[in-house]
Parts: structure tokens; C-alpha cells; sequence
């Protein structure tokens, strides 16, 4: 009957459609500055069109989202009010987008008409604003959180604890919890299309909430030509004068520095006494100038056997000075200094670390490109650490079985872990507060953590670190650091804050107290990643704390002293704090430690969007995601971002 039904709808949806009009100015297609390049090639990546979970068919829900919220606005329906409207309005869109070049059919596989089609059978029978207002009065937290600009993270963040607080608002009401994406879907609209003061097409309406990927350089360069054009005129000739005057001055100094000089010299101006043998201390910091005959000496010549292992943007050699001191080298492949002189610069501001939780660096090599004796060398850079004799976290954690008895090392015990813990909080939290400007890590993670000859933790590979700007909330930079200790909105956006940090922090906790890795593509044979802040958050969320504490903790023994299985699983839930996907709720470092002391009380963890691997998030493929920070990036095996 039910069949019969639909049909017959149908049939006189599609008579009456040769008289339907679709009542939505679809203009902004062509002027919004979307990235259109997940649907250029769209039929060699046509993947997970039935639940929607194609990247191209997200961003066009996200974009098609912007019609329907200046449609709220207009109208006060929070969808289109029948079948041939919808079909007009998609065919339409499939028009414009069309003009961009874009496949044909976009709109036809990725979208069914009837979903935006307004109904009373969802989310507490909401169909209008004055239903909207009947059910959770004039105000909500969404009218004061997602009003003003939402380009400032903070303020993105806000916006979005609101959406999910006004969602179980609606959810209490309506009472059927399977409505919940269609509350969030409403949410969503009436954010940007009533509350947002820049409207639906604001950069910030269309980035935090309907999560829609920007070509930002576009918009931002349009306003800044004409300006640029006038003021590069006007200079360009004293421009150049000055330029090669200064451009003569570099060469004639450079060549005469390195008559004096030779090999080992700085370009920021850092320079030495005499070119002897010994190592030369360099000015204002403890740390040490080495010539590259040292490094190959202490490690003969980088041989395999000295090989240490590969770090965030490096690999790393063990190696003996000539007074008997152990050092790891670090021979620098990639990183994001532009020229000798930044990396200089940043190295002055390495060696002012000091702090019994960071690992110290004893000095630094730059073998410079235009050296006769190294001319197949181009600016190598070598950094010099202290050696650490335990190795990393990683090894204890996850040991591999010993090749000679078969039989894998002993787990670290719960006092082991609780001081590495410990001693990463005060390292992280010297970094983040004992220092001026504050430096951002960035790559936080397990291997990153080195262990000194007492097992003391000691926070390594500065080689990512970021000096942060007084009065700045973030810092926008290139995405560096590993899968499963990224924080999604520095992965998604290149926004670093804090609280970036923090939440690797937090996922070293959970790997620490649980004993599994922060991220396992290939876990019991699951087609999706395992990340541990999904499963540790859904055992809390149980009541299973005590099934997310790593086995060989619950085995040290039954005294309470000895095995404070209270204390072990605080630890876990200001893991999961610390690693909670909304920056805003996050603690700070100095905050978590007080937490992890037992000097404050952890609050309840608070609620969070469903986990990002989860698929469940995206529902039927019919709804929008308020921020695309909940999205997650797309992880594949063996991919890391640098």
C-alpha cells in the first residue's frame, strides 16, 4: 500500500513539475570560493555514493546548504515544500555546476530529491522557525555562540558545543534518539541562516559551520591587488638599487668570510674565533658548533651499525665525541626552515631550552653548499643531542619479541608509567608557559619520548616546533606531525594552538594506560582504522573504564597501594579530556597536570560528536556536519604529514 502510494506521488510530482519553479537564487555557486577539486575527478574516485560519504558529495550537500539556509531566512521553512520543488532546485544546481566544468551528473548520484523535501516526521515535527521557537523559545545558545565572525577557532568551537547542546535539546523533546542527525541537520541551517551576523555565505559560516573546504587565497588576493600594484610601482626602482647594492655587499662578504673562514660558518652571522679542531661554543648559548669531520669521526662516517632509527624529519646516527660523550646526530632531510639563517635562528632557539624533561641539544653543523671540499652537499644540517640510553616510549610500550628467545620484554610497570606520563606534562607544560613566546611541539607522539638512563622522560625532536606571536589565539601553518596524535583542527585546518599539543598529550596518555597504539589500520581484521580515543571514550561512556586499563596493570598485584587502580583510571579520563575532538573543552597542559597530581578534581567528561572513523556520523548521507574538525582526516596505511 505503502508502494502504491509513493508512486502515485510521484506520478503527480512529475506532472506538476513543468510548473515548478525553484524558489532559491543558486548564484552563489559560481562567486563562493569552494574548493572544487575532490569532484574534478570524480567518476575515478565514484566511492561510497550510497551513504554518501564521498568526499565530492559531502562538499556539495555542505554547498547546496548554503540555498537552503538563506531559504529559512526568507522563508521560515527549514526545507523545500514539496517533490517537483526540490527536483527544480537540484536540476538547477546540477546547471551551475555544470558551468564550472564540473561532471554532469554530480547531483543526480549524489542526492535523492525526496531529502530535501520538508516533512513533520522528524526531529520533534519541526517544519518552520515558529516550530523551532515553540519548542526551545526566542533564544538558544546557538543566537549568542554563532553569531560573530567564525573564522577565530575560539570562536568556531563555541558555535559548535552549542549545536550539539541545542541538538539534545531538541532530541529530549522529540524523544526518538534515531532523529538525531536530522536535530543536527536543523541546527545547522538555523546557524547559518538566521543566527551568523555575515550570513551563509561568510567565509566563517561556510568553513565552521556547513564545513565546506575554501580556496581562501582567492578571495584574499582579489582585494589586495590593486593596491599591491600601486605601492610595487611606486618602489620598484628604489627596489632595485637597493637590492643590488645589497645583493653586491652579500657576495663580497660571503667570499671573504669564507677565505677567513672556510667550511664552518653560519649565514645569520654567527662566526668563530678560529677554524682548530676543538669545537667552538657558540655565542649566548650553551651549545656547540661542530665541524662535519667531528660528526663523521663520532659516527664512522654515518654507518649503518651506528643507525639509531628515523625521526620526525630526520634520521638519527649514535655516536662517540673524542671525550668519550655519547651522542645521537641527527642528519636533517626534510624540514620547514627556508634558508640557513632560520635554521640558525631556530636552532638559538632550541639551545635556550633548558629543562630536566626536554632532551638538551649539545650543537649543530651546517655544511654549506658553495664548500669545494663538500660541493655534493647542499646546506646538510646535522643537530646534536645528548643520548638517550632506554631508547623511546615506543619500544617499552610496544616491544618487539626478542630474535633470540622468542619471548617479548617486560610491560613497563604502573610507577614506570605514571612518571613518563609525569614528567611529558611538565616538559610540554615548560614549553607551552615557562618560556616566552610560548613554542608550540607539534609532533608530540610515543616515539618522540625518550627515556634516560634512570627512565626518566624526556621530550625530544624540536625539529617541528613553532614559536607562537604575543596576542595571537593560533598559529596558521603547514600540517606536521603524525596520524593519530593530530588534533583535527590543526589537521584539517593548519590551525595550532595549545591545545594542539594537548590533545597529543592526551592520546600518549591512552596509549601509556591502555598498551595499544594511537592508530591501527588493520585492527581484527576491521576495514576501519581503530583509533583509541573512540574506544577509550566509548568504554568511559559504558561504564567500562576499568576494560580500557592496559591487562599487565590490573596483574601487578591486589594491594590497593600498589596497584591504585582509582588513580590509573583518573589517568584514563584526563587522557580522554586531553584528547577530546572540540579544542574548546580541552584542558590546558597546566590544567592537566593538576588533574594527573590529584590537586583538582577531573570533571565529567563531556559529550562529543560521534568517533571520526565512525560512519554512523554521517547517517544516511542526508545531513550536514557542523564543523568539518569532525570529519577527520582520511587516513591511509603508512601516511604521515610532515
Amino acid at each position: 500500500m505503502k508502494k502504491k502510494l509513493f508512486l502515485l506521488l510521484l506520478f503527480f510530482s512529475f506532472v506538476s513539475l513543468s510548473c515548478a519553479t525553484c524558489p532559491m537564487d543558486l548564484n552563489y555557486v559560481l562567486r563562493v570560493p569552494w574548493n572544487t577539486s575532490g569532484c574534478d575527478n570524480f567518476h575515478q574516485n565514484r566511492t561510497n555514493l550510497t551513504n554518501n560519504k564521498n568526499p565530492c558529495c559531502q562538499s556539495l550537500l555542505s554547498l547546496f546548504g548554503v540555498a537552503l539556509s538563506q531559504h529559512l531566512k526568507e522563508t521560515s521553512l527549514f526545507n523545500l515544500p514539496n517533490l517537483p520543488t526540490s527536483v527544480s532546485c537540484l536540476q538547477e544546481y546540477q546547471t551551475k555546476l555544470s558551468s564550472l566544468s564540473l561532471p554532469g551528473d554530480l547531483v543526480s548520484l549524489c542526492f535523492d530529491p525526496l531529502q530535501f523535501v520538508i516533512t513533520p516526521n522528524i526531529c520533534a515535527s519541526i517544519q518552520t522557525i515558529q516550530d523551532w521557537k515553540r519548542d526551545l523559545g526566542e533564544s538558544t545558545k546557538l543566537d549568542t555562540a554563532c553569531k560573530p565572525d567564525l573564522n577565530d577557532l575560539t570562536a568556531c568551537d563555541a558555535c559548535v558545543a552549542a549545536g550539539f547542546s541545542v541538538q539534545h535539546q531538541l532530541l529530549d523533546i522529540d524523544g526518538n534518539s534515531s532523529h538525531a542527525i536530522d536535530c543536527f541537520y536543523f541546527t545547522i541551517l538555523y546557524a547559518a541562516g538566521i543566527v551568523n551576523e555575515f550570513g551563509p555565505e561568510g567565509d566563517g559560516t561556510l568553513s565552521c559551520v556547513l564545513g565546506l573546504q575554501l580556496n581562501s587565497q582567492k578571495r584574499a588576493s582579489h582585494k589586495t591587488n590593486s593596491a599591491l600594484v600601486f605601492g610595487l610601482t611606486g618602489a620598484g626602482v628604489a627596489l632595485f638599487v637597493m637590492l643590488s647594492l645589497l645583493g653586491l655587499y652579500i657576495w663580497w662578504d660571503k667570499k671573504w668570510r669564507k677565505r677567513i673562514y672556510g667550511s664552518s660558518r653560519f649565514d645569520s652571522g654567527l662566526h668563530f674565533e678560529d677554524q682548530g679542531s676543538r669545537p667552538k661554543l657558540r655565542p649566548n648559548t650553551g651549545s656547540i658548533w661542530f665541524k662535519i669531520e667531528d660528526l663523521e669521526r663520532a659516527t664512522d662516517n654515518f654507518s649503518q651499525k651506528n643507525f639509531i632509527g628515523r625521526g620526525g624529519f630526520g634520521v638519527v646516527y649514535k655516536g662517540a665525541l673524542q671525550d668519550g660523550t655519547t651522542v645521537a646526530v641527527k642528519k636533517i632531510i626534510e624540514s620547514d626552515f627556508q634558508g640557513d639563517a632560520e635554521f640558525c635562528n631556530e636552532v638559538e632557539i632550541i639551545s635556550d631550552l633548558k629543562h630536566r624533561n626536554l632532551v638538551p641539544l649539545r650543537g649543530c653543523c651546517v655544511i654549506d653548499g658553495d664548500n669545494e671540499s663538500y660541493d655534493e652537499r647542499v646546506s646538510e644540517r646535522y643537530l646534536v643531542y645528548d643520548y638517550m640510553p632506554n631508547g623511546n616510549l615506543d619500544d617499552h610500550l610496544f616491544p618487539p619479541i626478542d630474535s633470540r628467545s622468542g619471548i617479548p620484554r617486560e610491560p613497563l610497570t604502573w610507577p614506570l608509567r605514571k612518571n613518563i606520563i609525569l614528567d611529558v606534562a611538565k616538559g610540554l607544560a615548560y614549553l607551552h608557559y615557562g618560556v616566552k613566546p610560548a613554542i608550540y611541539h607539534r609532533d608530540i607522539k610515543a616515539t618522540n619520548i625518550l627515556l634516560d638512563a634512570g627512565m626518566r622522560a624526556r621530550v625530544a625532536d624540536f625539529g617541528l616546533a613553532k614559536q607562537s606571536r604575543e596576542g595571537q589565539s593560533h598559529l596558521t601553518t603547514r600540517v606536521a606531525g603524525t596520524h593519530g596524535y593530530l588534533a583535527p583542527e590543526y589537521a584539517l585546518y593548519g590551525q595550532l594552538t595549545e591545545k594542539s599539543d594537548v590533545y597529543s598529550f592526551g592520546v600518549v596518555v591512552l596509549e601509556i594506560m591502555c598498551g595499544r597504539k594511537a592508530l591501527d589500520l588493520s585492527s581484527s581484521g576491521s576495514p576501519r582504522a581503530f583509533l583509541i580515543t573512540d574506544w577509550a571514550w566509548a568504554l568511559v561512556k559504558t561504564g567500562k573504564i576499568d576494560k580500557a586499563l592496559d591487562a599487565s596493570l590490573l596483574r601487578e598485584g591486589d594491594s590497593v597501594n600498589s596497584n591504585p587502580k582509582a588513580i590509573m583510571e583518573r589517568f584514563v579520563l584526563v587522557g580522554i579530556l586531553c584528547a577530546h575532538v572540540m579544542v574548546a573543552l580541552r584542558p590546558t597542559i597546566a590544567d592537566a597536570l593538576k588533574m594527573l597530581e590529584g590537586d583538582v578534581e577531573v570533571p565529567p567528561i563531556p559529550d562529543r560528536p560521534m568517533p571520526l572513523g565512525n560512519p554512523s556520523f554521517y547517517g544516511n548521507g542526508n545531513k550536514f556536519s557542523i564543523s568539518p574538525a569532525l570529519s577527520g582526516p582520511q587516513l591511509h596505511t603508512g601516511d604521515m604529514l610532515r
